[in-house]
């Protein structure tokens, strides 16, 4: 076992803790943080006639329920809720693993931010907006370039959507091939994205799963057995979440092929990728990119975010519409897509996040992209080998080289002293880390996923490895410190599971909030 000093680096955190209220909490009626001009009165006066002013199907029978609340405590508010979370731009933000944080170029948020971008309206004629559509246009070249595919959409807005657009698009080219009931199953591997059954499972398709061999590997003798004239299409990460990238991908998609399936790629982190390998030549009909993983937008804890979406020539007119072209020295909306499955998203998804990612890859240049990779796969391989050395930690499958990504298991350490990959999560909070563990259910047992990406130095890297080293040794010696975990973070254990799996204590606006308060409150009384 390699001695590490246990103690180095090990950051001497403590998360600041205001008891804040939530917004709505806030509210002083008549308080006021701006005032409005009075709407004009030709406004005012021609309401609902439909021609002039505001159709009366527009107009609000009441006012929105709004907190009012000052400019100041606004501000105070917001910057006390920011000293009571992590972030990538706060500390060292590896433990994020499938969904990928990276540093964003605060340039980048300038340009997203001009009055040129902020004051563009989604319905405006498409000759008042050549420039963003020349923007669009050239993002849709580069990804090109990048994936070897012939045509992109920006509309989607996640990974998500853009694995259920995919499917959508393999439903339709079989329907119009007549052959749309026959062809009812998505082949997947358990270690893709579960997004990727689920959206397939929700367009109606049955799901076949591929467990890995050995080594970690889809097991390609399953695939050959699975295929058959019901095939629809496979859909893979490749790498998929454990790091583990697969040389043979190119036999996976032909045997797909032969039977008739569309292949697709779920290539949402392309980080040990880039310039090096692309989906065409893997044989994939269609891949998509989520601009967050790879290219550098901005996470924004789950929005707003885009899935580029790539397609072979022969999958164009089942896209979702309108394609961005050039007509001459001008850029036009085309709309008129034979197959098109619809639209999955409002007008052509979220410009600014296509700006980003448009400023970052020309910023790099095609070298740059390849060293992202590099930089990214050497971080990665650095931190495997110095977990790997980490008492009761382990890497399934395959031992060597990984790509962009490792899902590791504290399988080990649990056994000798109870603790979870759950309870070091929320110790490393205490180090002011942010740690994921896997999606639920665990196949990789006691898992936790992590991805340096390129963005992060050889010192980051140390001190996130000598809080995982301090919190390995505080198990084996002093197990009911980590399991009584977080001491130093804004709050306790919580029971997470409960919150999760009951529907009953779902809150996701505040109307439901308050509705579900009411009525605990009628049955307490």
């Amino acid at each position: 076992m390699q001695k590490i000093n246990r103690d180095h680096k090990v950051r001497n955190y403590h998360q600041a803790k205001w008891d804040e209220p939530i917004i709505f909490e806030l509210h002083k009626s008549g308080e006021r943080g701006v005032t409005l001009p009075p709407v004009e009165e030709e406004i005012t006066n021609n309401v609902g006639d439909g021609v002039s002013a505001i159709p009366m199907e527009m107009v609000r029978k009441k006012t929105p329920n709004l907190p009012e609340i000052s400019q100041n405590r606004v501000l105070r508010h917001y910057l006390r809720l920011s000293q009571e979370t992590l972030g990538a731009a706060f500390n060292v933000e590896i433990g994020q693993g499938t969904c990928t944080m990276k540093y964003s170029p605060k340039i980048n948020e300038m340009f997203a931010s001009s009055p040129k971008m902020s004051e563009l309206h989604p319905l405006q004629d498409e000759s008042t907006v050549q420039g963003m559509l020349e923007v669009m246009y050239k993002l849709d070249l580069c990804m090109r370039e990048i994936s070897g595919m012939d045509y992109f959409t920006f509309q989607p807005g996640s990974g998500t959507q853009s694995l259920f657009t995919m499917a959508s698009i393999v439903r339709a080219y079989h329907e119009a091939n007549g052959e749309g009931e026959q062809r009812n199953e998505i082949i997947t591997t358990i270690f893709s994205h579960p997004s990727q059954a689920a959206t397939a499972a929700v367009k109606g398709y049955k799901i076949i799963t591929l467990y890995p061999d050995q080594d970690g590997f889809p097991d390609i003798e399953k695939l050959k057995a699975a295929v058959s004239e019901r095939t629809a299409g496979f859909v893979v990460a490749n790498p998929e979440d454990t790091g583990i990238y697969n040389p043979r991908i190119k036999e996976f998609t032909k045997i797909v092929h032969d039977a008739g399936g569309i292949c697709y790629y779920d290539q949402a982190n392309a980080n040990g990728l880039l310039g090096i390998t692309r989906a065409k030549e893997a044989g994939f009909d269609m891949c998509f990119f989520n601009l967050h993983k790879t290219f550098s937008t901005p996470h924004a804890s789950g929005g707003p975010a885009t899935g580029a979406l790539g397609v072979v020539d022969k999958l164009k007119e089942f896209m979702p519409g309108p394609l961005v072209e050039k007509q001459g020295e001008n850029y036009r909306l085309n709309d008129n897509l034979k197959h098109s499955i619809g639209k999955v998203r409002s007008f052509q998804g979220v410009p600014q996040t296509v700006l980003r990612a448009y400023a970052w890859i020309r910023a790099l240049g095609a070298e740059g992209l390849k060293d992202v990779a590099k930089i990214a796969v050497l971080n990665n391989n650095y931190l495997y080998h110095k977990i790997l050395n980490i008492q009761g930690a382990d890497a399934p499958y395959i031992k060597g080289k990984r790509l962009e990504q490792v899902r590791y298991s504290w399988e080990q350490l649990t056994k000798d002293t109870g603790v979870t990959t759950d309870d070091i999560s929320r110790r490393m909070a205490d180090f002011a880390h942010h740690y994921w563990s896997s999606h639920h259910p665990f196949v990789v047992p006691e898992p936790f996923t992590l991805e340096p990406t390129e963005s992060l130095s050889k010192a980051d890297l140390d001190e996130y490895i000598a809080s995982l080293t301090h919190i390995s040794h505080e198990a084996y010696t002093n197990p009911e410190k980590v399991k009584n975990a977080p001491h130093n973070s804004t709050i306790h254990r919580v029971d997470d599971q409960d919150y999760f799996e009951n529907p009953e204590k779902w809150c996701i606006t505040w109307r439901s909030y308050l509705k579900k308060a009411n009525k605990t409150e009628k049955i307490n009384s």
